[in-house]
């Protein structure tokens, strides 16, 4: 947030008698400084303007959290096995604390292909992702 005071900076024009420095270089134009804005356009603002936006944005967004989710729920399924080691209270099994890690690198793996590729191979990856992390909450968590 500017204070008043920037604010009446950046919208008063500069000195009329005011000398550009003596640094060899002169300082560019009013024109010259419209013109490379003007020339910038929408482009350097992120989702202004006509541009369309990249295709599988949304699928690659939608499967990257859904591996980042495994992720979380592996960390977590660990960390109650931590807890549940320490006060002797029954925990996870082996094939939750083996599975979740597993599904969890997989999913990542499939993700990073589906992030780093294009068209077929991307949406193949991010079907794969989705099977990981489906297979993991069923095989773990509905049976």
């Amino acid at each position: 947030m500017a204070s008043p005071d920037t604010e009446e900076l950046a919208s008063a024009p500069p000195p009329v008698d005011a000398e550009p420095e003596s640094s060899g270089a002169e300082a560019p134009s009013v024109e010259s400084v419209e013109s490379v804005e003007s020339a910038e356009g929408a482009e350097g603002i992120e989702g202004a303007g006509d541009r369309r936006k990249e295709p599988g944005r949304w699928w690659r967004g939608f499967t990257g959290s859904l591996a980042a989710g495994l992720v979380v729920l592996a960390l977590g399924v660990l960390g109650v096995a931590g807890v549940c080691l320490f006060t002797g209270a029954p925990g996870p099994g082996l094939p939750m604390l083996i599975g979740h890690p597993v599904a969890a690198v997989l999913a990542l793996f499939a993700q990073r292909v589906a992030d780093r590729r294009d068209g077929r191979v991307a949406g193949l990856a991010g079907i794969g992702v989705l099977a990981v992390v489906a297979a993991a909450l069923v095989l773990f968590w509905l049976t």
